[in-house]
């Protein structure tokens, strides 16, 4: 978050997106703590954002965080553009705060954590983005300095 910024209060969203599923998790600034909530496995981006809409609607929440994925080292991931896409578009159809936060390692915590309340396997497949989701909000709740608020991005009509 840029210096001196306030941070959002309140419920959160949080988004472990994906080409094929977008894992969603929600969160409370004042017990900062995440819980899975649920996988939206769908490729289409109507359904997937009117899901979206719908959860926005009935959790009210006071900012979204989306996962940003990166290589080990930090570089661009093949999915970072899309992830930036992604959350550009959360943020003008909702006109919420929305949060970026380093993905990286999430979805092995996840699994780690499905492997401990005894989830194994291909059972992981319809838990683990919402449980990656978990990951990256809990991890904005512990350092929300390391979150970056989305801007809109310049269109290409506005380089012109």
């Amino acid at each position: 978050m840029p210096e001196g910024a306030r941070l959002p209060q309140g419920t959160l969203l949080a988004f472990d997106f994906g080409a094929r599923r977008i894992g969603i998790a929600v969160g409370n600034t004042i017990s900062a703590s995440a819980n899975p909530l649920e996988t939206i496995d769908e490729e289409k981006n109507e359904p997937r954002f009117a899901r979206i809409a719908a959860l926005v609607a009935e959790w009210q929440p006071a900012a979204l965080v989306v996962g940003l994925p990166s290589n080990d080292d930090g570089t661009p991931h093949e999915l970072t553009a899309l992830c930036r896409r992604f959350a550009n578009r959360l943020k003008g159809r909702f006109a919420l705060p929305t949060i970026l936060v380093d993905e990286r390692y999430t979805s092995l915590a996840a699994s780690e954590r499905l492997n401990e309340v005894g989830v194994h396997g291909r059972k992981q497949k319809a838990l683990l983005d919402q449980y990656a989701a978990q990951q990256i909000l809990q991890a904005y709740f512990d350092e929300p300095s390391a979150g970056r608020l989305v801007v809109r991005e310049p269109s290409r009509r506005d380089e012109k």
